[in-house]
């Protein structure tokens, strides 16, 4: 059994009830929901949630919610694998056969069935333990400068400064979409950024974190270019 696990808490601070905030006509975990039923590639999807509010939006469009996530795992320092762990152990517990898993953000509208097939596909190969999304940095990070506390400026790496940019290494940046993993790597908790993981590469016009305000209006246009 193949299940996408949709964490999706009711208590986020700095974009008030963003998972079922409304975003180009739907609420935002929609799109998520949508996505994954889709793509063909799951037996179940469900959402992990603490709120009945949300339970409500993803049951009507088409996501299931078979319990509530308890407080200790639902307040801001809980993270993304105590979740899945809760959610997949429950589902055994349950009497599901759990083959692999995929951790599908609820603020993800640009995610689409094709790249959770991807994803699917090249975990199945057995290579890997995880495979998520990700996305070219936009500027080289070997030239990332900061800022001191007196307003002073100085490279993070001061090497590169006399660097052509096309000699530079590429880096690439989480797309915080999807996680595909098999069970046993979440269950164990393994660290996703490591040499057992892989990637689907995104194109940057199709990842933009949404963690606040700014981003959410970011979002928004992004869609509306794309559409």
């Amino acid at each position: 059994m193949k299940i996408a696990i949709i964490p999706a808490r009711g208590g986020s601070k700095r974009i008030p009830r963003k998972n079922i905030k409304p975003f180009h006509g739907k609420p935002m975990i929609a799109y998520s929901i949508e996505a994954a039923v889709s793509s063909g590639c799951f037996d179940k999807v469900i959402v992990s949630t603490d709120d009945a509010e949300i339970a409500e939006v993803a049951e009507l469009y088409g996501a299931e919610v078979p319990f509530l996530r308890p407080a200790n795992i639902s307040d801001d320092y809980a993270t993304t694998m105590d979740v899945m762990h809760h959610a997949i152990t429950w589902c055994m517990d349950n009497g599901w056969t759990v083959d692999a898993v995929c951790c599908l953000y609820a603020t993800a509208p640009f995610v689409t069935p094709e790249y959770l097939r991807q994803g699917f596909d090249k975990l199945n190969k057995g290579l890997f333990e995880f495979v998520f999304s990700a996305a070219t940095f936009p500027f080289p990070i070997q030239r990332a400068i900061k800022i001191s506390s007196e307003g002073e400026v100085s490279m993070f790496s001061p090497e590169n400064e006399q660097v052509r940019s096309q000699d530079l290494e590429e880096a690439y940046h989480d797309a915080g979409q999807f996680y595909w993993g098999k069970t046993d790597a979440f269950l164990e908790k393994k660290a996703i950024f490591a040499d057992h993981s892989s990637v689907v590469l995104l194109p940057r016009s199709r990842v933009q974190d949404i963690d606040t305000n700014e981003d959410w209006d970011l979002a928004e246009a992004l869609y509306s270019a794309l559409k």
